[in-house]
């Protein structure tokens, strides 16, 4: 230990000498403080700290993880070919999908100056090298060529993890995937243009393999539109997932292959069921969850259809059916006074019409019946009730019910998960890309893909993620699951200086008994503070 005098007082470093080529020489110093420093860490204090900030650390650590899992960096390096540029395209691409998928309503350079990943990168770039100037340069340099090559080399990565699990593929639809003001919009300068995004995914997980983005008021069939994904991809068995909009798009009887959703309103003998043939699909994946296993003509074939029931949707339609029903019966309540008080004095079509603006399009005129007294206008007079047997057949055969058809010979929680992929696709880009990506103003053919690139690459990483706290017995959202990882936090205190470098002690929050179980199961201990 030795002490150096500076500015008229003594700091304590702890040296280490050794010899080299023979010459002794200091080869470590560790800088120790005052001596009431010491004194006050042998008492077992710890010099007062200066100031704090907190990070997130769970994120960010989790992700990264994963992406040196897929060996995004390297693989993505070997698709673009050389380069001269340090760091890499591949470094720039997983820093965006580590931005993307850990903060994506922040700018870069605000989060990339507070984030811990600078403190988790290893070899740690230089502080000028990551720019938002920087960034945004190396990312123009994804040409058409280099994002078809980075989708392929992740997908054989995801591929590669899952063995023989991602040998199974679904192809979907997100139809809302994005809004920009794009460019090229020659019909309607400045304004948004809404953008579909057609993906194929793996069957475990709805992990995303390729994709492909086109404007929705040109957009493809669903039919082509997965036989195009579906060319891209012929290394994997792909089953065509479509929802109830979509089934008149399609011929199932040419078609094989296939999971999808039939308009509930089309299937009266289906939805009348009441039967005990009901049974629990899965408690745990699918709580409050049943299922009718059967068989239907379909498009005039006889097809396997399952008809589920779930108890948490069917009170959340009764419950805004109820506030539907309350509304109309208030508004007709408004209209009856009007009549009655002479102060509404239109003739029995316009009534009719006001009745009509009231119930339009709602299932309330299912349940009412309605009355019209009088021909001359001032003497018309309205009454109405609510039919409870038909509030109940409502609720028996509508609410929390779906339709669905498949010609795959799958167990009912399979069918209903593939079925479900949409939806936890939609989820998953609402939160990684908001409706409409902000603060880039004009979005040329080429800032779209760049975004939709690296938007696909953090729902890759993400549902990787999912699909494996899902097999650990947390069935979470994408969201849920990156708000659970969050929650694991970094506080980084900063101690008063004493002539030397202000000194930084890293230390991280107390977790949860979840927050625990993932801190174990991506390994985040590695990425903790020592």
């Amino acid at each position: 230990m030795i002490g150096k005098r500076i500015g008229g007082r003594v700091y304590y470093y702890l040296a280490e000498s050794a010899r080299v080529n023979g010459k002794p020489r200091v080869v470590g110093q560790r800088y120790l403080g005052t001596a009431e420093d010491i004194a006050t860490a042998m008492a077992g204090g710890s010099a007062e700290a200066a100031g704090a900030r907190h990070r997130t650390f769970g994120d960010v650590a989790a992700v990264w993880g994963t992406l040196q899992r897929l060996e995004l960096i390297r693989r993505v390096d070997e698709a673009a070919g050389a380069q001269r540029a340090k760091p890499t395209l591949g470094f720039h691409l997983a820093l965006a999908v580590l931005h993307r998928a850990t903060a994506p309503g922040t700018e870069f350079e605000q989060w990339w100056s507070g984030c811990v990943a600078q403190d988790l990168i290893r070899p740690r770039p230089r502080k000028d090298a990551i720019t938002a100037a920087s960034h945004h340069r190396a990312m123009r340099r994804l040409t058409e060529e280099r994002i078809s090559g980075v989708e392929a080399a992740v997908a054989e990565a995801v591929r590669d993890l899952l063995g023989d699990d991602g040998t199974e593929a679904l192809a979907v639809d997100v139809a809302q995937f994005a809004a920009f003001t794009a460019a090229d919009c020659t019909s309607s300068p400045g304004k948004d243009v809404l953008a579909g995004l057609g993906l194929v995914v793996t069957r475990d997980g709805a992990i995303p393999l390729v994709s492909r983005v086109y404007r929705r008021d040109s957009a493809p069939t669903f039919g082509a539109l997965a036989g195009e994904l579906g060319g891209r991809y012929p290394d994997a068995e792909v089953t065509l997932v479509f929802h109830a909009g979509q089934a008149g798009q399609l011929d199932l009887g040419a078609r094989s292959g296939f999971v999808g959703s039939l308009p509930l309103a089309d299937h009266r003998e289906l939805r009348a069921r009441t039967d005990s043939g009901y049974r629990q699909v899965d408690p745990e994946r699918f709580a409050g969850l049943t299922a009718l296993d059967t068989r239907a003509t379909v498009d005039g074939v006889r097809r396997r259809v399952i008809v589920t029931h779930s108890a948490t949707l069917h009170a959340a339609q009764h419950r805004a059916f109820t506030d539907e029903l309350s509304t109309a019966v208030r508004d007709l309540d408004g209209l009856a006074a009007a009549l009655a008080a002479g102060t509404h004095r239109g003739d029995r079509t316009q009534v009719h019409a006001e009745i009509s603006r009231i119930i339009r399009g709602r299932r309330v005129e299912r349940v009412l019946g309605i009355t019209l007294e009088g021909t001359r206008p001032g003497e018309i007079r309205l009454s109405h009730r609510v039919d409870e047997a038909a509030v109940a057949r409502l609720g028996d055969e509508f609410f929390g019910k779906q339709v669905l058809v498949t010609d795959r010979d799958w167990p009912v929680a399979e069918v209903v998960t593939a079925a479900r992929a949409r939806t936890h696709l939609e989820s998953t880009f609402r939160w990684l890309t908001g409706v409409a990506p902000a603060g880039h103003g004009q979005w040329t053919p080429h800032r779209i893909a760049v975004h939709t690139l690296v938007s696909v690459l953090a729902a890759t990483v993400t549902h990787l993620m999912r699909r494996e706290a899902d097999r650990a017995g947390m069935n979470l959202s994408v969201a849920e699951l990156l708000d659970q990882l969050r929650g694991i936090g970094e506080t980084v205190l900063r101690h008063r200086s004493t002539g030397g470098r202000p000194r930084t002690r890293r230390i991280l929050s107390d977790r949860t008994p979840r927050q625990q179980a993932l801190f174990g199961l991506f390994g985040l201990a590695r990425f903790a503070p020592r």
